[in-house]
């Protein structure tokens, strides 16, 4: 990744207070690559139901985990990297509960899949833990 293309690398405790800030960040840099405000609060979203996931599933609420942003400007989307140091998931248990099961909680990943045009856990770093990468087109409809 050239730094010409890199928006912003940030590191932040696993803690919900922390998501207001990120919220912020991820809001102004979407906009900042051009996408309109419905695109905005897509990437928006899917972000913090992303971290609420790995503060909740992979760091069990843990206040001392880390998580790593990276936002990316390529060259026709935003690419949205989260890295978190837990215990690697089993990406084939990773799924939403059937939406016909009516119930709060459980539909995160359907969640980040429907508001981003790509989703997806990338080769796990070489040190371990877990590496969520989406996309945004900058094109997209929605």
């Amino acid at each position: 990744m050239a730094c010409a293309d890199s928006l912003l690398t940030m590191t932040f405790c696993s803690r919900p207070s922390r998501l207001a800030l990120l919220r912020s960040v991820v809001r102004d840099a979407a906009g900042m690559v051009g996408l309109d405000d419905d695109a905005s609060d897509a990437v928006v979203l899917a972000v913090n139901e992303a971290c609420m996931n790995i503060i909740q599933h992979a760091y069990g609420m843990d206040p001392d985990g880390r998580i790593d942003l990276t936002l990316i400007q390529d060259a026709d989307a935003l690419v949205v990297q989260l890295r978190d140091y837990a215990a690697p998931v089993d990406v084939s248990q990773v799924r939403s509960r059937d939406l016909d099961d009516v119930r709060p909680g459980g539909l995160g990943v359907h969640m980040m899949q429907s508001l981003m045009d790509e989703c997806e856990f990338m080769e796990p770093p070489p040190e371990g833990g877990n590496l969520l990468q989406m996309k945004k087109l900058l094109n997209s409809e929605d």
